[in-house]
């Protein structure tokens, strides 16, 4: 069972989401709080696969909570604020529902759950040349898993929901978040040099203070991440 918890402090917006909890035999609802300060305290407590956090709410916004949490679960914001979507993205989150939340729009956020969770870690960590010879991820491409390894892999482009992943054999394109792609990916060979792109430092032909060459196409770096950059560069 997934056990979730809701965050959220509106008594009819609450009682929405436990009916639509209920409704998925496999999900569970481990606890309700109406405040993030509440919601801290459950967090330390049991361990919770899937939460459904309202954005504001007194003495502790959502967002703020999302801020203490070192490893929070997966998360789905809920709001009746559409102008904090962007903000959103700085924190992972899994998805992003505006209140009043119909039952279908919650299904597909409960599919993006399933969906992080089928994809699977590298075969094997990268810590040695010969490692990294013999690592790989699976991606989902429409209705199949496709075997992609990572020595393979030139860059990859961020699109919203989406990653088009380029490769010395073509691209593919995925349903995977690149925020949480970079984390999968070994630091000792990746590196993100722009809030849309991931590099293999591997693969650069040159660069500049403002973009890198991979296989014959130059790649924006930002300003946030040039120290990044460099430390492949010495």
């Amino acid at each position: 069972m997934i056990n979730c918890l809701i965050v959220e402090d509106e008594p009819l917006a609450a009682e929405l989401l436990k009916s639509y909890i209920a409704k998925v035999p496999d999900l569970t609802l481990a606890a309700h709080c109406d405040s993030g300060v509440d919601a801290f305290g459950v967090l330390q407590r049991q361990p919770i696969q899937l939460m459904f956090l309202d954005i504001r709410m007194p003495r502790l916004t959502g967002l703020e909570l999302l801020k203490t949490l070192q490893h929070p679960p997966p998360v789905v914001l809920t709001t009746a604020y559409r102008e904090y979507a962007v903000e959103s993205y700085d924190y992972d989150v899994l998805d992003y529902l505006v209140k009043p939340i119909q039952f279908d729009r919650f299904l597909k956020a409960i599919g993006k759950y399933y969906q992080r969770q089928m994809t699977p870690q590298p075969a094997v960590q990268a810590a040695t040349p010969d490692a990294f010879e013999q690592a790989y991820l699976f991606f989902r491409v429409d209705r199949e898993q496709q075997k992609v390894w990572l020595k393979d892999i030139l860059y990859i482009e961020g699109l919203g929901d989406y990653v088009r992943i380029f490769t010395t054999d073509g691209t593919l394109v995925t349903y995977e978040r690149l925020s949480y792609l970079e984390e999968k990916l070994p630091e000792e060979h990746f590196v993100r040099v722009h809030k849309s792109y991931i590099i293999c430092a591997d693969r650069v032909q040159s660069f500049t203070g403002s973009s890198v060459k991979i296989a014959g196409k130059h790649i924006p770096v930002g300003r946030m991440f040039k120290e990044r950059l460099a430390r492949f560069g010495r």
